[in-house]
């Protein structure tokens, strides 16, 4: 079977949604903004742009939207502040750069990706990150670019239920964590991931979640495939999800399809890891698994038509670019 031409994937966050609290006018803004950025990456692809290029214009249209838990739409931490990560990997050579704790930058996909390029190091924190930044010209906005009055209202819920000793119960998994991604596929046959985020609500100053952490929340490997994931990062991290996917591919020999049903079922789920991930292999297969109530997500090939979903139940809706 003949490989498509390119393949592209993304993700806005996996567990977060409740049909209670969703509007149809949530919901479309929402569509729409995947199908953005779907575009944002397919424009890429179609042109002959690399896998590496392509995920993170469609995590620059993520970040940019409000809706998602990155960059503008980042959540806060429980000191009232804004701590980012973000991280991007080339599936050629498994080249890769990260940021983590980090405001200021207004695309953090960005900044990952000058790190991977201008840097010796995989990963940059805090100050010396955000002055790694502006030594290479990455683009800032002030902190009220990035306050949103829902995240900031979801940090005093969670405060509050905190003080009244009910944090432990608190369902909605919208103020525990979130995140965006991409993989992708291009015309070379190689294959790149980027995973950005604002972590979980109310989280405490400097914690790091899978995002930035390789072979966690985001791999890419031609020899496998490209990884981005979404949910209870700790979880990610423990079970090495990302390493875990590639390792079910190259050494159980798993389809793309297998292996990624695997990790979500039965690597995170028994051990309290809700989420979802997204992933393509060398030869254009995707797999967009969760294991919870939903994942913001979609997918775009050659026909440059954008395929989003939300719920598990979805027939994915048709944006045609």
């Amino acid at each position: 079977m003949t490989a498509p031409d390119f393949t592209l994937a993304v993700h806005g966050g996996a567990g977060t949604i409740d049909r209670k609290l969703m509007t149809p006018e949530r919901d479309a803004a929402t569509r729409a903004g995947l199908a953005r950025a779907l575009d944002a990456g397919g424009v890429v692809l179609a042109d002959g742009g690399s896998a590496v290029e392509a995920v993170a214009a469609a995590v620059c249209a993520l970040e940019d939207e409000p809706l998602f838990n990155a960059g503008r739409g980042a959540v806060f931490t429980s000191a009232g502040r804004q701590e980012m990560d973000a991280a991007i990997m080339d599936g050629r050579d498994r080249a890769c750069g990260g940021v983590t704790a980090i405001c200021g930058p207004r695309n953090p996909v960005r900044a990952a990706l000058a790190v991977m390029r201008h840097s010796s190091h995989v990963l940059l924190a805090g100050e010396g990150a955000l002055a790694f930044c502006r030594e290479h010209g990455i683009p800032f906005e002030d902190e009220a670019y990035f306050h949103t009055e829902s995240r900031w209202q979801a940090l005093q819920d969670t405060l509050a239920l905190r003080r009244e000793g009910r944090a432990e119960n608190d369902a909605d998994e919208a103020r525990r964590h979130g995140t965006v991604g991409a993989v992708a596929r291009d015309r070379h046959g190689h294959v790149a991931a980027a995973t950005s985020t604002g972590g979980m609500t109310a989280k405490a100053p400097g914690r790091v979640g899978d995002t930035p952490v390789f072979g966690a929340g985001t791999f890419a490997d031609d020899a496998t495939c490209a990884m981005s994931g979404t949910g209870h990062g700790e979880i990610f991290v423990r079970w090495c999800a990302g390493h875990e996917l590639h390792a079910r591919m190259l050494y159980a020999g798993q389809s793309l399809a297998e292996a990624a049903e695997g990790v979500v079922m039965e690597a995170l789920l028994p051990n309290d890891g809700s989420g979802g991930l997204i992933a393509v292999d060398a030869a254009g297969n995707a797999a967009l698994p969760f294991n919870c109530s939903g994942m913001y997500r979609g997918v775009m090939r050659a026909d440059r038509i954008a395929r989003v979903a939300v719920y598990r139940e979805d027939l994915a809706a048709e944006h045609r670019r």
